[in-house]
C-alpha cells in the first residue's frame, strides 16, 4: 500500500489498514524512527501508566543504591 504526504506533511493511511489496526479518528499514533524506515504504531488512549506515576517518587536515597540493596553490588569495572 502507498500513500503521499501532502504540502501540510500529512499523510492518509489506507482504509484497509485504519479498519484492520482500528484506527478512528482522534487514535493516537506513535512513530519510531529506524535507520531509514519509520514504523507508525497505534496507541492507547489516554496517558501511559509509567508516564503518570514518572518523577513522584520521593527516594531517599539514590535509585542505584536501592538496587545494589535489593541484588547485592555490582561487579567493579576494569
Amino acid at each position: 500500500m502507498k500513500s503521499t504526504i501532502s504540502a501540510k506533511g500529512q499523510v492518509t493511511i489506507p482504509v484497509h489498514v485504519r479498519n484492520q489496526l482500528g484506527l478512528r479518528p482522534g487514535t493516537p499514533v506513535t512513530f519510531e524512527l529506524r535507520e531509514r524506515d519509520v514504523v507508525m504504531r497505534k496507541g492507547r488512549p489516554g496517558q501511559h501508566p509509567v508516564d503518570r506515576v514518572f518523577r513522584t517518587l520521593r527516594l531517599k536515597r539514590p535509585v542505584d543504591a536501592l538496587l545494589d540493596e535489593m541484588r547485592g553490588p555490582r561487579p567493579k569495572r576494569p
